[in-house]
């Protein structure tokens, strides 16, 4: 096959893939892909979107390795007055930011979650858990629910990078305060990478 060299931009409505072709049978193996999702970015509860309404998901697969990406604004969320109480919007229903499945994360092997704007208003000691219900609202304790930490952050300020391993599949992940500050958060952007595998 030739090669083929372009001048201008490449398009393509559905990404690009690599694939490997078997030279006996002629079965054709992707091997990568790139530029697109491949996956349902994460469903996000109502109760946790914030006045500034920035809630963006992405999912991509390059040879197997599925990054899904979560970027939250915590701008209008609020915090509850006891350490270990759910975040979300004050009384607007439940308040997970994703479900975490196998067919659109793949296994997951590690979380990592960034900060890129120091939160404000509300607690700054924010912890990632996930959860096997989804029905968590905000100002109640995560203990309520079948949970697990996966992300125990300390104080976020900008730049701070704090990493979490697996988390089972099926899940709900919900953002916990750890401080006692009852209030709404005025600024705070987070980016929570969850790193898979296709089994």
């Amino acid at each position: 096959m030739a090669n083929t060299t372009f001048s201008g931009p490449v398009r393509s409505q559905n990404g690009f893939q690599t694939i490997s072709v078997n030279s006996t049978t002629g079965t054709e193996t992707v091997t990568g892909s790139f530029g697109f999702a491949m996956g349902t970015p994460a469903a996000t509860g109502a109760g946790i979107e914030g006045t500034a309404a920035v809630y963006e998901t992405s999912v991509a697969r390059n040879n197997g390795i599925v990054t899904t990406s979560i970027m939250i604004d915590l701008t209008g969320l609020n915090s509850g007055g006891t350490a270990g109480d759910i975040i979300g919007k004050n009384g607007s229903g439940v308040a997970y930011i994703g479900r975490v499945t196998a067919a659109n994360s793949g296994t997951v092997f590690g979380v990592r979650m960034t900060c890129y704007e120091t939160p404000a208003g509300g607690d700054t000691d924010i912890d990632l858990y996930s959860a096997t219900e989804g029905t968590g609202v905000e100002d109640t304790a995560i203990t309520a629910l079948a949970e697990t930490q996966i992300i125990n952050s300390g104080t976020l300020a900008v730049g701070s990078a704090v990493y979490g391993t697996d988390i089972a599949a099926n899940q709900y992940l919900y953002l916990v305060g750890q401080g006692t500050s009852n209030a709404t958060y005025t600024a705070g952007r987070l980016l929570i990478e969850i790193f898979g595998y296709d089994a």
